[in-house]
């Protein structure tokens, strides 16, 4: 029994005649009388009773009919699932990702992502980095995006964009009208610093440490988007990644390129032992468009 023979049987029983079922399938009428035959040869009892240049169903093909539609729409159903696979509209995505992209980036161009694949369940985790490599080597996600700089690029890891670190100051600071800032300009300055288990913070440290410049830190805190919001209540200044200044909404904070120029890379790290889906592939993608489009050009390194 084959489905191109139940497919026949369906359309027969629902148009009345081998001409019109033929027209349905695309198929000649020779072709479709042979696979009606072929599946009375399969299961053994008559469907049809011909007379009068009609067929005429028997009751055991009604008694068929049933089980007939109930499964080509199984079959119609794995189909269409299938072709929603090929084309990654349909899928689930297990995302680990540092704070700086999680918070930031990430929810918005996943949004734009599953706008136009209704059938795609996304989770978002935030980690440190540290964390998010580990999850990825324990293979508990798809995909990871650390802050990590990866010198060599391979099939299950390579930088997704590098952006640069732009200085966060209060709208109206002595600061604020500055064209670029510099390392001397902190000095006297309360600092909002990343904690130092952060790549970032060391690099930072060496940096003002090799310009002589001694940070006054008070405030500590993990997430960029957290010190935007510790910088627009006047309780400092900061370095923050450009993807957060990029989606920061208001009008009391200032970005402004920060010189010597510092970056922070945003790697993308998949599990070694799983080839990563369709669907993934496409979302990677995506990722790495939507930054280019949405972070200013002259925060992004190119």
């Amino acid at each position: 029994m084959k489905i191109r023979q139940l497919e026949a049987f369906r359309a027969v029983m629902a148009y009345q005649t081998v001409t019109r079922a033929a027209e349905a399938l695309h198929i000649s009428q020779p072709a479709t009388t042979r696979l009606i035959a072929d599946l009375e040869e399969s299961v053994g009892f008559p469907l049809f009773l011909r007379a009068r240049g009609r067929l005429y169903p028997t009751p055991e093909a009604e008694s068929l009919y049933e089980e007939v539609l109930r499964s080509l729409v199984g079959v119609e159903r794995i189909a269409r699932a299938a072709e929603d696979i090929r084309t990654q509209q349909r899928g689930s995505l297990q995302i680990a990702a540092a704070p700086a992209i999680a918070i930031s980036l990430l929810p918005h161009a996943i949004a734009e992502f599953v706008a136009t694949r209704p059938d795609a369940n996304i989770s978002l985790l935030m980690h440190s980095s540290r964390t998010v490599v580990d999850m990825v080597q324990g293979q508990r996600c798809d995909v990871g995006f650390p802050i990590l700089s990866l010198d060599m690029s391979s099939t299950h890891g390579e930088l997704l964009f590098a952006a640069r670190l732009v200085c966060a100051v209060p709208a109206n600071h002595r600061l604020c009208d500055r064209e670029v800032i510099y390392p001397h300009d902190f000095v006297g300055e309360s600092f909002i610093a990343h904690p130092k288990t952060i790549h970032t913070r060391l690099e930072t440290d060496s940096m003002f440490a090799a310009h002589g410049v001694e940070l006054q830190s008070r405030i500590e805190c993990q997430v960029s988007m957290s010190i935007c919001h510790f910088v627009e209540a006047g309780l400092g200044v900061s370095l923050v990644e450009a993807i957060t200044a990029s989606v920061y909404k208001g009008d009391k904070v200032r970005f402004i390129p920060f010189e010597p120029a510092m970056k922070a890379n945003f790697s993308v790290l998949t599990p070694i032992d799983r080839k990563p889906s369709l669907l993934l592939q496409a979302f990677i993608t995506h990722v790495r468009e939507y930054a280019y489009r949405t972070i200013d050009d002259r925060f992004i390194v190119r």
